[in-house]
This record gives structure tokens, sequence and C-alpha cells, in this order.
């Protein structure tokens, strides 16, 4: 059976929480949160409605006695449509800053703006010189038929390929409309891209002011202003750019512009005809609102547009009927060091004293530069969206009393416990050595500083100051994983109900990270030191310093290896990766948490040190409590239970990625709903170079508490 796939929610954009109920009471499909408040309903109260049906083709129904429809979830499309289903006229797909209608002129799909901005239209076939209205758009086996009102006939068609298994049309967070079926071996896969258009011509491909380049990615650069622009994330290029200065209507008079003339742009809406790119640049200085100006022209003609948000450009190819010149808004300064005052009276001097002057007057300009960086950075940071409160440096030396109290440190810094003004405690990380600062400080940041969920800890706040950055998060005050399951006495053990819902918290939080965000968020470092565990010993992830963050549709991303040895997947050693290599960790984790010891452990007699090739020996001999940690006492009682945990774990660590199931199918096996799959290679033997195999080896990568099991996210 093949692992189901969301294709409908009531409530797309407020989502609920846990303990939110869905009930039918007076003809009406109610949701409601947890503390009672109404979400969202149906509207169909006093209509008669007889019952509730979820039809084959997937469609929700509510209907009366006479069977006839009252409404149908089908006429309120999110972003997926199935086969059957029409997207009529006045609605919309929508994921993210996209969307997708049918309109007079046809199948038009467009980024959120004032204006949209419009990267894919298909128009209707021309035949007549009346104005058609459209009525809608249909996702039938083989196309995707779009009708004009009146006679209901068919103007236009994309084709798809036929269905063979199961299919659903979904409309991605990236701006593509792809199709997809279920294989023969009960996965989905993507049949179809419908618009079939090229990569460039997508407005996000590259983030914001990003260039576009036979799929690759740039930010804007000239030779006179080249610092004016730069990338939100050197690490990745398709998260965009931004303007180093941010554009300030109060400083209007240090307005200039980057002028690009091989680069054009994915729409185009005239606002000034018959005009010059002087004229349309300064059209757009005298706009506060105008972040660019687009000039296209040809041999007859020359039209100005005046864009309030830049999306991607992209290299022009030469292939346009039009040439294009695209000027981007920049905001100057005058602050800018004066150089030759200092150099008037060193050119009568000897050359020992131009030596010394030359060593102060670079030494100035470095120092010049650094602090230029760090006021650049904080500027950057104030305008990232989503951002937690900001705490100056003195506020934090004073909640942790100077930083008096460690709580554990790790490869990028030390944690502090603290005390903030509202008698909140808090765990302060403090990110040292400057060469790693700047990466996991940002990472972290924008990993988890707008996102909240019961399994993941969270982010309250952060400081950035100069040199100095530390992230602020909610105290954990039973510690990291790890001082539980790597015990020293059984006293410290912990019994099995508490194992079996830190396995399944654990679960929850990387299924959030992969499946639940705007973004899909890789950790890349899961391990019992970085899984912390509140009052009640609810599970939540942490340390988000080598998280990488991808587009929901993208596959599989290239990136350098990261993460701590033990725990890595076997395909880090080819650098292409997927959010599973998340999930190897996690059965390396799970496996751990059953056994109470780690992958490999010097201590141990020869034969004992390496925990996978037991862990083979004991599962082809169905000898699973064998390996189970002797302090878990309740074991036996729940055998059947605990041998299906061993086999979710070696499930996870299979060495070819695509047959470790998703985290949310990990879940629904956790909870009963599925079983494990019957045909799992237990032959888990990782390459060596992945494994740690002294504790010296892995001293950088993981975070040592200390003994009072008081915690901080490391």
């Amino acid at each position: 059976m093949y692992e189901g796939q969301v294709v409908w929610s009531a409530n797309q954009n407020n989502l609920v929480g846990e303990n939110a109920t869905l009930e039918l009471t007076d003809g009406d499909l109610v949701l409601r949160d947890a503390d009672g408040s109404l979400v969202w309903s149906t509207d169909t109260s006093g209509k008669a409605i007889a019952g509730l049906n979820l039809t084959e083709m997937g469609n929700l129904v509510m209907f009366d006695a006479n069977s006839s429809v009252v409404w149908q979830s089908f006429d309120y499309p999110t972003d997926c449509l199935l086969p059957g289903q029409i997207l009529a006229s006045g609605k919309n797909l929508t994921a993210g800053l996209f969307s997708l209608s049918v309109t007079e002129q046809g199948l038009v799909a467009s980024v959120l703006s004032d204006p949209p901005q419009v990267y894919y239209p298909k128009f209707f076939f021309p035949g007549s010189n009346t104005s058609r209205e459209a009525s809608s758009a249909r996702f039938i086996n083989g196309s995707l038929d779009v009708y004009t009102t009146g006679v209901n006939s068919l103007n236009t068609s994309i084709s798809i390929p036929p269905i063979v298994t199961v299919q659903y049309m979904q409309f991605g967070q990236d701006g593509h409309l792809r199709v997809f079926e279920v294989d023969g071996g009960n996965y989905w896969r993507e049949v179809a891209d419908v618009f079939n258009i090229d990569k460039c011509y997508y407005p996000m491909v590259c983030g914001r002011l990003g260039i576009c380049s036979n799929g690759q990615c740039s930010c804007p650069r000239s030779s006179s202003n080249a610092a004016s622009i730069r990338p939100v994330n050197e690490r990745d290029l398709e998260l965009g750019c931004s303007e180093v200065i941010p554009l300030s209507c109060n400083a209007s008079d240090n307005h200039s512009f980057l002028n690009f003339k091989d680069i054009s742009y994915f729409s185009f809406i005239s606002h000034i005809t018959d005009t010059n790119i002087s004229s349309c640049e300064e059209a757009c200085l005298k706009n506060c609102s105008c972040k660019a100006s687009i000039m296209r022209y040809s041999v007859s003609r020359s039209d100005c547009s005046l864009l309030s948000e830049i999306f991607s450009l992209m290299n022009d190819d030469g292939q346009n009927y039009y040439n294009y010149s695209v000027s981007i808004k920049i905001q100057l300064t005058d602050q800018e060091p004066k150089k030759t005052s200092l150099l008037r009276p060193i050119l009568g001097s000897s050359l020992g004293f131009f030596c010394v002057a030359t060593v102060i007057g670079t030494t100035t300009f470095v120092l010049w530069r650094r602090r230029k960086f760090e006021e650049v950075e904080e500027e950057f940071l104030d305008h990232v969206p989503g951002m937690p409160t900001r705490f100056s440096l003195e506020e934090l030396v004073i909640a942790t009393k100077n930083f008096s109290t460690k709580l554990g440190e790790g490869g990028f810094g030390s944690v502090f416990e603290g005390l903030l003004n509202d008698g909140t405690r808090v765990a302060v990380k403090r990110l040292d050595g400057v060469s790693h600062i700047k990466k996991s400080f940002l990472a972290e940041v924008e990993s988890i500083g707008s996102i909240h969920h019961i399994n993941l800890v969270r982010l309250i706040g952060f400081c950035a100051e100069k040199t100095h950055r530390l992230l602020i998060y909610e105290y954990m005050c039973n510690g990291s994983l790890d001082s539980w399951i790597y015990h020293r006495s059984c006293d410290e053990s912990l019994n099995w109900n508490i194992r079996r819902k830190i396995i399944l918290d654990i679960a929850k939080g990387l299924a959030y990270l992969h499946e639940g965000c705007r973004q899909k968020i890789i950790h890349l470092d899961i391990k019992p030191q970085n899984i912390l565990l509140d009052e009640h010993f609810n599970a939540k992830l942490a340390d988000f310093g080598f998280s990488k963050l991808i587009d929901r549709n993208q596959s599989r991303v290239v990136t350098t290896m990261r993460g701590t040895p033990g725990y890595l997947a076997p395909e880090w050693l080819g650098a292409v990766i997927t959010e599973k290599v998340d999930v190897y960790s996690f059965g390396v984790v799970v496996l751990e948490i059953l056994c109470g010891r780690k992958l490999f452990e010097q201590s141990r007699q020869e034969e004992e040190r390496y925990l996978l090739p037991l862990f083979k020996e004991k599962a082809e001999k169905g000898e699973w409590l064998d390996l189970v940690d002797k302090c878990c006492q309740d074991v036996e009682a729940n055998a059947t239970e605990v041998e299906e945990k061993m086999q979710i774990s070696a499930w996870c660590m299979q060495s070819d990625h695509e047959k470790r199931p998703r985290i949310s199918m990990v879940i629904k096996v956790l909870e009963g709903v599925k079983d494990v799959q019957k045909d799992i290679n237990y032959d888990l033997i990782m390459p060596q170079c992945l494994i740690s195999k002294t504790p010296e080896s892995s001293s950088k990568d993981a975070t040592h508490l200390l003994p009072s099991l008081l915690s901080g996210p490391r």
C-alpha cells in the first residue's frame, strides 16, 4: 500500500494545534482549536445535511436526504487537484507566494505582489475578437483542459501522462505545477511538470534579487558598486540576495542604480511607453515604493516597467525579440573613508616613515572594514522575516550573572543558564570561533527563528553586537538524551514507556521540519546530544547550526559533509543528500535508545565494540531482546513492541536511501496505523570513515553536559 498524501486541508493558512476537534453539529462541519475557538466550518448549518462521505476520488461531500451535494471539498481547492476536479473561475490554487487561477485570458500563474506578476500564461486559442470569460479548468485523464463560459467548449489543453495507477496534481511552493503518480514500488514520483517552462522563468528560483543563468544562481554585481548587494546565505545562493544597506525613503538623495543590460525579467507590465533608460530610472527615483525599473525595447518601440517588488532575474540568452535593461535601486552611504588626507604629509618623508604609515593605514582600513561588516550584518538581521526577540549583550550578561553557570559546551560554543527580567529561565548559547560564528548563527536563526512545534526547542531570542553572537532558548531541565541512555547506573535509566514516547517525539519533530514548514529543513546533526528533555520527558530537537533549508519540491541537494561521525548516512560520501540523511540518523538514535549504548564503545570487549554487527547477528536469530538495555526493567512485558522498534531502526538505516521510509511513514508505524516493511536488509555496516572509533575522535562534534543535567541547546 502506498503512503498517503495530503491533497486538501480545511484551513490551509491557519493550522490548528494538538487536541483540536472536528465535529458535525446541526449540519455544520466545524473545526475548533484546543481552546474551543472556531477555526473553520462548512457554513452549512440548517441546510438539512443527511450525511458526510469521502468519495473514491478524494472528494469530501456533504449531502442531503435526496443525496444531492450541499457542500464538497472539490469546490474549495487548496494546492492540489484530483482527477475529475474543476478549478472554477474565481478560485485559486495557492502555495506560499504563488497563485494559479483561470481568468478571461486563460490559465495564469502569478507570484503575489502589488500588482501580481504573471510568470506562466496559457492563453486560449484565438478565434474571435469577442472577449470571452473563462469558466473553469478541469484535471482529467491525460490532460488539463480549460473551458469557456456558455457552451462549455474546449479552448485549450495541456497534455499530461495518462493515469496508470493513482495521480494528483500539486501547485508547489516553488511555483511549479506537477503531477505525481504511485510507481511500482508504492512510492509517489513526479511524472510531469505541467508548465514546461525554463527553470529561470520561475520567480523565486534564485530568491529575491538573485540572477538565474542556466539554472545557477548568483547576485547582481557591478565594478563600481560591488558590495551593494550580497547573498542572503553564502552557503545557499538559491535563497536570494539582499541590499547591503536597505532602501530608505528618508534618505532618497542617496539612491542610485545598478544597471544591467544583459539581464531580463520573467514578467513585464508597461507603465511608461516611448521612453528611454534615463527617464525610466528617473520615474523610479521619484517613486519611493519603486525598487527597480526595467526597459524593454526593440527597433520600433520602448517601454518602461516599475517594480515595487523584485523577484528572481535571469540572464538574457539573446533569443528574445526584445532587448532588456534592468536598473536596481540601491542605497548609497556618504561615510566612505577619506584616504588621501593622511598621505600628503608622507610624500616627502623617509622610506621607513612611509612603511610605518602604510602599516597604520592598512590597520585602520581593516578595522574600518570589520566595523562596516558588523554594522551591515546587524542591519541585515533586523530585516530577516519572523525574527525572535533581540537582546542586548548587557541584558544577557545580567541574565546569566556574567556567564557564571555553564550548562554544557560543544563544537560551536558554550551554553549558560540564565534568568530573564520576566522570570523566564533560559539557556544562552554563546558562539565561539570567528570562522564558524556566522554560518552557525545564521543557519540556526534562519531555521527555527519563525517556526514553533512542541518537539522543537523554542528559540526565544538572539543577540548580535559587533563580534558577539548569542542565542537564547527555552530551558530544558532534564538535559540531553545522551545523559539518560549512556547512563552510569540503572538508577538513571529510563523505563520503556518514556523511551517509546521519546522515539515518537523525535519522529514528530523531524516530520515537522521535513514536511510541515514552508521550506523543507534538513537538520543534519540528529544525535542524542541534540535531543533535549523537559520536565515531563518530552523530547525536543535542538542545535540547528548545521541545518539546511531547501525548497519543498527539491528532491536532493549537494552540500559539504557535516554532522557527527557515527550518525552520518552512507550517501554523505557522494555529497548529494536528501532529508533521508536525517532518517538514517534517527535510526541510529532509536537503536541507541533501545540498547542503552553507542554504536562504537572502545571500553567493551573487541567482539562487542561495534553494535551493528551484533544487531545483524541477533536480528537473524530473532534474539532481539539480548541487545536491549539491561537497566530497562519492563522490556520483557513489551517484547513485541521492542522488536518492532528494532525493525524500525534497521529500516531507517538502510544503506540505499530510497529504501528508507519518510519520517511521516515512521510515525504511522509507531502509532500502529501501518506495519513495518518486511524485506529489511540487516547488513548495516557503515563506511569506516563515517564511524567515530574513539572518544577523542568525536570530541569536537559532541556536546558534553555537566553532571547537573541542566541543559540548553548546543
